[in-house]
């Protein structure tokens, strides 16, 4: 049986495998193993979240469900300037995302295991983003949604990619309920990157 990328403690054999993407104008490599999302390459709504993410000038930066670490490595290397934590809950990916700041040459950056928002409790972020777990339901992607703004500063942004077929207005409806706005940030591929901002 294939066990989900969110299984926090994978038991199938890893097997390594090593890709190398070009994102925001930079070279990336990054380890990928069996049992964590999108081994063999980066997924178009992970490329299309960064290819488009907007980070603040200076601040810290949550990934939540980071799993290899493609996200928060891509920020942090943009801007040498904000702090960025990295969480999973798949020990796996945990151990791949540490392994992957090493290898890109990451300063500003660290990985954290933890379900949800629990590994950084009592924290503020300038900038919450997120490629959510859709296989884990709707349940869980909802609770990184309505759980970002105890964790988010006045001004801070949300940013989430998601498949544009699934939950269009039941996401609209969400963002709206749990920010007061909602802007779709960049739309390609059958993804929309959906942003959301705590305060006017």
């Amino acid at each position: 049986m294939t066990e989900h990328y969110f299984t926090p403690k994978p038991t199938s054999k890893m097997e390594l495998n090593l890709i190398n993407a070009y994102l925001r104008g930079r070279y990336f490599r990054f380890w990928t193993s069996s049992s964590v999302f999108s081994k063999r390459r980066i997924d178009p709504g992970t490329r299309l979240l960064i290819e488009n993410m907007i980070l603040p000038e200076k601040g810290l930066v949550l990934d939540i469900g980071c799993g290899y670490g493609a996200i928060g490595i891509a920020a942090a290397a943009l801007n040498p300037n904000i702090y960025v934590i990295m969480l999973d809950v798949n020990e796996r990916a945990i151990w791949l995302a540490k392994r992957n700041i090493k290898l890109n040459g990451i300063a500003n950056a660290e990985v954290r295991r933890g379900n949800l928002y629990e590994p950084v409790k009592g924290m503020l972020f300038n900038c919450i983003l997120s490629n959510p777990p859709i296989s884990a339901g709707m349940a869980t992607v909802e609770a990184i949604i309505t759980g970002a703004p105890e964790h988010m500063c006045e001004g801070a942004t949300f940013q989430m990619v998601v498949k544009s077929k699934i939950g269009r207005e039941r996401f609209r409806d969400i963002f709206e309920r749990t920010f007061g706005n909602f802007t779709v940030l960049a739309r390609e591929g059958g993804y929309r990157v959906l942003m959301a901002r705590k305060g006017r």
